[in-house]
């Protein structure tokens, strides 16, 4: 009868069916990560859960599917351990835990669920313990036996030294005045305690964690006759102060305390909200250069930008990262929040000395580190963190370190080390002016450049936009990773130096001593006023090799025929630009006599048509130029192509002959034409 009787809410719950079945709103994180545990365990009985346990702790967690894989909790290793889900117990000879928990009161509920020493200070007080037991409808989180023996003994003392106020007061904290499932637990809501009406702090994360005052809940939803108990991982306290107010009483933050006085934001962090402020301390201040320091401290928009890069958008408590995560700030910045083992770690540093520093509008966690965004920094510091080096050591050779410190609204265009892997160029006058053309005015973002934009530089050239389906180049060199937008300056590094044009396309190869019988083929043929004017233009222009190295007969006939040479010259013209960086696998190329011209570029060689080109990216005002060792012939002038296109012909003047003698029975076709009208065909 006994049995029965445990049984009996285990087959009314069965007979309901399972909670995904019935009407009702969606599950909450916490639930689904539960179902999961559940699932992981069912092989070991019903109502069992899979927990991952850290290995030399007593702390377990309800996980999701991917942590389940890793086997890992803030990098720490983890075994699996399998006990009865939330609410079930074990049955003598039973497998699994198929028997529901008796329903008892909140107070016999406490030792139940494994906070005896909850039971134990309920029991010391003279009003809690009969209200525990008797009639209405409450909401215990109730902290853990560990929990309470993880207290100093100084709180510890002051608490059962008058268990009648402090002790009864703590405990009341911990309590609501209403049953509160887990559903009803809301990322970023406030619960009002029975203590004085003070507010408890309830957030829900999306991987399953819920914390009450940044206490991890253990277990959840353990119903009693009068109510629900959760089991929490630390004894809470109320919480008085705003965010604002624990920065002004607190001397670590005395240089913090000036900055968010200079910036404004004190409004916003004594406001209503849930944030989380990283908390530089005085020592994170004094970690950077003091020249940096003061211009920050003295720039009302630099100062904001660097508070902004320390508040979180929510209330972030260290018990909810079990792994990394990105978190977005007020900035608009990301942030890489994870853990290693009980230390939190930003951006994979673990700058964070003290954490879950609770206040009515968020949560503090102390920071030994600045936490400086790009949109606070120089042109100078920007560089420091990205891999240009050598360029901005040209630069300062140069003389235009003004240029990349001060408050000049420009674009940096800065080549990356491996450009320089032959040595760094010495600094003389030419290069100074080069190294002006890699400085364009006003800050750019790459985002908003477009195909066919102009930019000027410092050294007064024009700098044409190129944008193809997977690079963005200026001129020959192409953005080689995401832009960093400083306080005046952006940053763009680019795959090599920059080449302005200094003329057109025929300047350019006038200019040029292996382009001499190209020069004069181009005048032969009436194109010379075509690439002198403007225009965009890829032109794969033949040396005077290319054109020795063909039969002398053929070499004659072609210079000597101006409509073909037109046509032939014709084809070695793309009708648009196409610098080296925006060729992909294969480009198909439309030429300016007609036919496609195939461009491909591998292991940083560029071909045309399979035929590799022997210098890329000769820059033209209206066009690129490319050299090549071999004379292009159009499709139609190949051999191989014309047999195909003789070979068509026939084959097209059999068929019709075939019609013919099928329309007229007297004539017939010779055997000898009919076998070859079928080998053909074929």
């Amino acid at each position: 009868m006994a049995l029965l009787l445990r049984l009996l809410p285990l087959a009314l719950a069965l007979a309901l069916g399972p909670p995904a079945a019935q009407a009702g709103p969606a599950r909450s994180p916490y639930q689904l990560v539960l179902q999961h545990s559940r699932l992981r365990g069912r092989q070991h009985g019903p109502n069992v859960c899979a927990v991952q346990k850290l290995i030399g702790t007593n702390k377990k967690y309800f996980t999701n599917c991917k942590q389940w894989y890793q086997r890992k909790i803030c990098g720490k290793s983890t075994v699996i351990s399998y006990e009865c889900c939330p609410g079930y117990e074990k049955v003598p000879g039973e497998k699994g835990c198929p028997a529901a928990l008796p329903l008892s009161n909140l107070y016999e509920t406490l030792g139940v669920v494994g906070s005896t020493t909850t039971q134990l200070y309920t029991d010391r007080t003279e009003k809690l313990r009969p209200e525990m037991e008797g009639p209405g409808s409450f909401t215990i989180f109730a902290p853990s036996n560990e929990a309470w023996a993880s207290l100093s003994a100084e709180v510890l003392d002051s608490l059962v030294s008058n268990v009648n106020i402090e002790l009864l007061n703590a405990l009341r904290y911990h309590m609501v005045n209403r049953r509160v499932l887990t559903d009803e637990l809301k990322h970023g809501t406030a619960l009002t305690s029975m203590y004085q009406n003070s507010d408890i702090q309830i957030h829900h994360y999306p991987n399953g964690i819920v914390t009450v005052n940044c206490a991890r809940l253990l277990k959840a939803d353990h119903h009693a006759t009068n109510g629900v108990v959760h089991l929490i991982d630390r004894v809470i306290s109320t919480i008085s102060n705003n965010i604002q107010q624990i920065i002004e009483i607190e001397d670590t933050f005395e240089t913090l305390r000036a900055a968010v006085a200079a910036s404004g934001l004190n409004t916003l962090l004594e406001g209503d909200g849930q944030f989380t402020l990283l908390a530089p301390t005085n020592e994170a201040f004094e970690k950077i250069p003091a020249a940096t320091l003061n211009r920050i401290l003295g720039d009302p928009g630099a100062l904001k930008d660097l508070l902004n890069n320390h508040i979180l958008k929510s209330a972030m408590c260290a018990e909810a990262i079990v792994a990394g995560l990105s978190v977005e700030t007020l900035q608009g910045t990301t942030l890489d929040v994870g853990c290693s083992g009980d230390m939190l770690t930003i951006n994979g540093k673990a700058i964070i000395s003290n954490k879950d520093i609770l206040a009515t509008n968020g949560v503090i966690h102390y920071i030994d580190e600045l936490l400086i965004p790009d949109s606070a920094k120089t042109l100078f510091e920007l560089a420091a963190e990205s891999d240009v080096s050598t360029a901005i050591d040209l630069f300062t050779q140069a003389g235009f370190s003004t240029h990349l410190s001060g408050s000049e609204r420009l674009t940096l265009l800065a080549p990356l080390n491996f450009v320089f892997k032959d040595g760094s160029p010495r600094v003389d006058a030419r290069m100074k002016n080069l190294l002006r053309n890699h400085m364009v005015k006003d800050q750019l973002a790459s985002k908003y450049l477009y195909h066919g934009q102009t930019l000027e530089t410092l050294g007064g050239k024009k700098l044409r936009v190129f944008v193809y389906r997977n690079s963005l180049c200026i001129e020959n060199s192409c953005i080689a990773a995401h832009d960093k937008r400083g306080r005046y300056g952006t940053l763009f590094t680019i795959d090599r130096m920059l080449t302005p044009p200094v003329g057109t396309v025929m300047d350019v190869l006038k200019g040029d001593n292996r382009f001499r019988m190209l020069v004069a083929a181009i005048q032969t043929a009436g194109l010379t006023e075509m690439l002198n004017r403007e225009g965009v233009y890829t032109v794969f222009a033949p040396t005077d090799e290319a054109f020795q190295a063909m039969p002398p007969g053929e070499l004659n006939k072609l210079l000597g025929n101006a409509k073909e040479l037109a046509s032939i010259l014709k084809y070695h013209i793309g009708d648009e630009i196409l610098v080296s960086g925006g060729i992909e696998a294969l480009v198909r190329l439309k030429s300016l006599q007609g036919d496609k011209l195939e461009v491909s570029s591998k292991n940083n060689v560029v071909s045309v048509n399979k035929e590799p080109v022997a210098e890329a990216d000769i820059m033209a005002t209206n066009g690129v130029v490319y050299a090549i060792s071999t004379v292009l012939q159009p499709p139609a002038n190949r051999p191989q192509e014309r047999g195909d296109e003789l070979a068509d012909s026939a084959l097209e003047i059999f068929k019709q002959a075939s019609a013919f003698s099928r329309g007229h029975t007297s004539v017939k076709l010779a055997p000898v034409y009919q076998r070859l009208l079928e080998r053909m065909k074929h």
